[in-house]
């Protein structure tokens, strides 16, 4: 009977039942039932990297020569660059808060909603619809454009290198004066609108980047994104959470070629202390629920803080417990839960 109970839970459907006796759950003993979990607090910290490939222009040794362009480098490098660190919790089941709601013959009939890992969301209502956040850190190259495409007979039969540089560069030189013809309007072929100058123009400075780039050289960016799940039992000072090198990106904490970022966890104390003795002698019949504590995290590197957010936090909260007079015939009770922290959000009764 308990396997039909757990089956629901993976579902993410509301499941009709009668009562609200709950119980701690445990496997092979509990009563048909409902399986539902408190979340526990995890910290998901999303690092945002972009890898910069630079490869030299096959004309670089000429740049300055003929386009004033010193110290461009005739070696190719790659490099990284930290784009950001964003901070979210999000709740995962608690093991250890794991409660079953009976089935009661003599009780209002309530609807429970799970999450599809069996976190409590609402009774007797529909929790509203989390939003989808817009998928992000995908790995993404701009498109280079042939210069050759661009270039006349005479350049593309030049009998040397140094020949070719030399046309090219003055192609450059025509292609500025097109552009400067065209935004000054003197231009002996003017379009006859704003979106047919926009169009030339736009024509105009692919032509002058993509031949540039022969000599400058071009780089690609590659941006990725990384995940990093903690689950704070208590306050952290200084935990390595990744370490970052301009040369290798973002590394594992234990990976010394790269700058340690860290992490810290204060407990604000914003709840009193329990009365551990009270809360041994207290019966938590009815829905059980969380009262999340506050924390300070912070996120540095370099000395540096990086994030300093306030969060809720259900490892530095404690539970309580929803009595069972608000769930009979006589009151119609309606509860949503956040599914990050199993607080509530909302409760009202007819």
């Amino acid at each position: 009977m308990i396997k039909k109970g757990i089956l629901s839970i993976g579902l993410l459907t509301a499941l009709t039942i009668q009562a609200q006796d709950v119980n701690t759950y445990t496997p092979g003993t509990t009563e048909e039932g409902v399986i539902y979990y408190l979340p526990k607090t995890q910290l998901e910290i999303k690092v945002t990297a972009i890898k910069k490939t630079y490869t030299p222009g096959e004309l670089c040794q000429y740049a300055n020569r003929y386009l004033r362009l010193p110290n461009v480098s005739s070696q190719p490098s790659e490099y990284w660059e930290l784009k950001s660190v964003t901070l979210q919790t999000i709740g995962v089941p608690d093991p250890q808060k794991a409660y079953a709601i009976k089935l009661k013959d003599k009780s209002v009939a309530s609807q429970v909603e799970l999450t599809e890992n069996g976190i409590i969301k609402a009774i007797n209502t529909t929790a509203p619809q989390e939003k989808i956040a817009p998928q992000t850190g995908l790995s993404e190259k701009s498109k280079r454009v042939d210069p050759r495409t661009f270039m006349t007979e005479e350049i593309l039969l030049a009998g040397s290198t140094n020949k070719m540089a030399e046309l090219i560069a003055r192609e450059i030189y025509n292609i500025r004066e097109s552009k400067n013809s065209l935004t000054r309007g003197q231009a002996d072929y003017m379009p006859q609108d704003g979106a047919a100058l926009k169009l030339m123009l736009n024509n105009l400075e692919t032509q002058e980047k993509a031949m540039t780039e022969m000599f400058t050289g071009f780089t690609e960016q590659t941006e990725q994104t990384f995940t990093f799940n903690i689950e704070p039992e208590k306050e952290i000072k200084d935990q390595v959470v990744f370490r970052f090198s301009n040369k290798l990106g973002v590394l594992k904490e234990n990976d010394l070629a790269g700058e340690p970022v860290y992490l810290s966890v204060t407990n604000e104390n914003t709840l009193p202390p329990a009365n551990e003795e009270e809360k041994a002698k207290k019966k938590m019949e009815g829905v059980i629920y969380n009262i999340p504590g506050k924390a300070l995290v912070t996120i540095s590197k370099n000395g540096k803080q990086v994030i300093s957010e306030e969060v809720s936090l259900t490892q530095f909260g404690e539970t309580e417990v929803l009595v069972d007079n608000l769930f009979n015939k006589k009151v119609n009770t309606r509860v949503i839960f956040n599914p990050t922290t199993g607080a509530i959000v909302k409760i009202d009764k007819d």
